[in-house]
């Protein structure tokens, strides 16, 4: 029979909604001994807890762990993140003393892309102005003055071939859209591949209906999306920005938005909250969501089984699916 490894729960209480934490405490009594739930790892009973674990499980919120926390656990063997980048939770000292590290980031992608997709066919429909006009007017708009709308044969660019960026472009496959693709980490085969034109950012954002960014927030990365290509956005296409609002040029984007013909679907901005009169929040031209593109709700729990299951394979001394490692984490999100 196979041990049950020792285990902490160290995804913070409030982190998850009481039903996913419920979910996470169901399935770690089932196949481990949870020797620890802490909120930290300062008080006595997460010292007494760090003495023996040899998992320690993590989540949204969970304070950093670092050589003084490592010291700690000498029995440790993996850490399961139960969320997407594990960039500020993580010291690199953890993949130095040769811990496991695993991530839900794929998990994460599922949604993010999902929630692109509704939006990419949504403005190509021209739903929401047209959806605002007919409860204006309470009369059918004339065909013939809809304009340019529609999904058949419109083109969406997507910016950046991350987990996030590749899942968009297979999801786009059903419908009748030309999907360009532009990545400076790829080479045009790679990108043809994928199931996408490869171009570069300039025609990408002048010539795309959608332009989608999925790039990582990296000091290389910021405000890539910048004022001049902000410009060269067609009139009456749509912005979507499901990454970080450090990749593109807000301000830019603002005096844009402000002109009234260029759309903007916004999950992420800069800073994460806007200052309470900013115009993207009464704006006709904005979709502004509190980054609530990754994983909410019930998509929560794919996250939970992911690392769930990655516990099963550390106890059946198997390689994990979802490895992260130190080398990444330079070009991570």
């Amino acid at each position: 029979m196979t041990a049950r490894l020792r285990v902490i729960n160290a995804v913070p209480r409030g982190a998850l909604a009481p039903t996913s934490m419920e979910h996470l405490n169901r399935s770690l009594a089932e196949i481990a001994d949870v020797v620890g739930t802490v909120d930290g790892f300062s008080t006595p009973e997460a010292h007494e807890a760090l003495r023996t674990a040899e998992v320690i499980v993590t989540g949204w919120g969970t304070p950093r762990i670092d050589a003084a926390v490592l010291d700690r656990a000498p029995e440790l063997r993996g850490v399961l993140h139960i969320g997407g980048t594990v960039k500020e939770l993580l010291a690199p000292e953890v993949w130095e003393r040769g811990i496991q590290v695993s991530s839900a980031v794929d998990a994460n992608a599922q949604p993010v892309a999902e929630y692109t997709l509704a939006m990419i066919l949504v403005a190509n429909k021209g739903i929401l102005p047209l959806a605002r006009r007919y409860r204006a007017e309470r009369a059918f708009v004339d065909q013939a003055q809809l304009g340019v709308i529609g999904n058949y044969g419109r083109r969406v660019g997507i910016v950046g071939a991350s987990r996030i960026g590749r899942r968009v472009v297979d999801l786009l496959r059903p419908f009748d859209l030309e999907v360009v693709l532009y990545d400076p980490t790829l080479d045009s085969e790679e990108i043809r591949a994928l199931g996408a034109t490869p171009v570069d950012l300039p025609e990408l954002c002048a010539t795309s209906d959608v332009v989608s960014v999925h790039a990582p927030a990296l000091p290389s990365t910021e405000k890539l999306i910048s004022r001049e290509l902000i410009e060269s956005i067609a009139p009456g296409a749509t912005l979507i920005n499901t990454s970080r609002g450090s990749v593109v040029d807000q301000d830019a984007l603002v005096d844009r938005v402000l002109r009234g013909d260029l759309w903007a679907v916004l999950d992420v901005t800069t800073p994460w909250v806007l200052d309470a009169e900013h115009p993207f929040y009464e704006h006709p031209n904005v979709v502004l969501t509190p980054h609530i593109a990754g994983s909410v709700g019930s998509e929560v729990d794919r996250m939970i089984d992911v690392q769930i299951a990655e516990l099963q394979r550390l106890t059946a001394g198997e390689e994990l699916a979802h490895p992260v490692l130190l080398a990444s984490l330079g070009t991570a999100a």
